[in-house]
């Protein structure tokens, strides 16, 4: 009973009308009519907005649609897994990315899976906004830094490094911070946030452990303030390199401009700790077979740790 209009249901969506569904499954549209009216009088919910001219979900509708995809992706993987147990993973993998991050990190190791793996189909979508997985029906999302409590399945697939940095020219006329407290007398090229973030050793006793523990990593943040603000890391690092001012940002803006001595290291002492980055998914999702691949195919070029270690922690 509950599977009943299930396929007629996502087919009208994917198709946008009653008519191109019914020819989608073979069958009439008399029958995917009732079968959605039927759906909607078991849910007491209605699912589509219908005009003589268009069909489209409702709120509730689009909601529902992505739990179904999400079944209806996992019972033609499971079929496809037992029709032929060596066969190649084939389908569509849905997957978010951070923009800079996904473009010179993510996406070239993309088109290396799909050459190792033809059948496959991946849409990437990139992003520095947070997207929903479960909402807006993406199979896999790449993560930078620390996540946030969450129902998600985290991976960690690499890591990455944020570097306190100026050129050569800002430093020969305003001098190098000699301290975190400095910071306040330089030009501090921002982005997003307010703050930027460093170590400092700090001596405490671990209570569990009840033993003393010296010079370790204590996070700190501090407000900086500065002529320029940026929600593009390359506009930051071109305004660095220019001799505006001093930036923070993670090691994959910086690392060709500081081995080329455009950009020198700033406080190397007070550097903050290595961040994950992480591969997440929803821990109730069906974790299909292309995508396990995927995770373990980028842990393995990124470097980034042992294969498919979970984390039931963070999102």
């Amino acid at each position: 009973m509950q599977w009943q209009g299930i396929c007629e249901f996502a087919a009208v969506v994917e198709t946008g009308s009653f008519t191109l569904a019914a020819k989608k499954l073979l069958i009439s549209t008399a029958q995917v009519s009732r079968q959605i009216n039927a759906l909607e009088s078991r849910l007491s919910t209605k699912l589509f907005y219908r005009t003589t001219r268009k069909v489209s979900p409702t709120e509730e509708g689009q909601l529902f649609y992505h739990q179904c995809r999400n079944i209806l992706d996992g019972l033609d993987e499971a079929e496809r897994s037992m029709t032929n147990l060596k066969g190649r993973p084939q389908g569509k993998i849905n997957l978010s990315a951070p923009v800079t991050y996904g473009e010179r990190h993510i996406i070239p190791l993309i088109s290396d899976f799909l050459l190792l793996y033809p059948e496959v189909e991946i849409n990437v979508h990139l992003s520095n906004q947070r997207v929903d997985l479960v909402e807006e029906g993406f199979d896999l999302a790449i993560r930078l830094g620390n996540l946030d409590d969450s129902t998600l399945v985290a991976k960690k697939i690499s890591s990455r490094q944020h570097f306190l940095c100026a050129s050569p020219l800002y430093v020969k006329q305003h001098g190098a911070p000699q301290s975190i407290n400095e910071l306040k007398n330089h030009n501090c090229l921002l982005g997003s946030s307010d703050f930027w973030y460093f170590s400092t050793d700090k001596k405490f006793t671990d209570k569990k452990l009840t033993e003393k523990k010296s010079a370790a990593k204590a996070a700190q943040k501090i407000r900086v303030t500065g002529s320029l603000r940026c929600n593009s890391g390359l506009g930051l690092v071109d305004a660095a390199l220019k001799g505006l001012g001093i930036v923070q940002l993670p090691d994959y803006y910086l690392r060709k401009h500081l081995e080329a001595g455009q950009l020198e290291k700033l406080l190397v002492a007070h550097e903050p700790m290595e961040e994950g980055i992480w591969a997440v998914y929803p821990q109730n999702k069906y974790l299909a077979t292309k995508v396990r691949l995927l995770i373990d195919f980028l842990v393995e070029e990124l470097e980034g740790g042992e294969m498919f270690m979970e984390t039931f922690l963070w999102g």
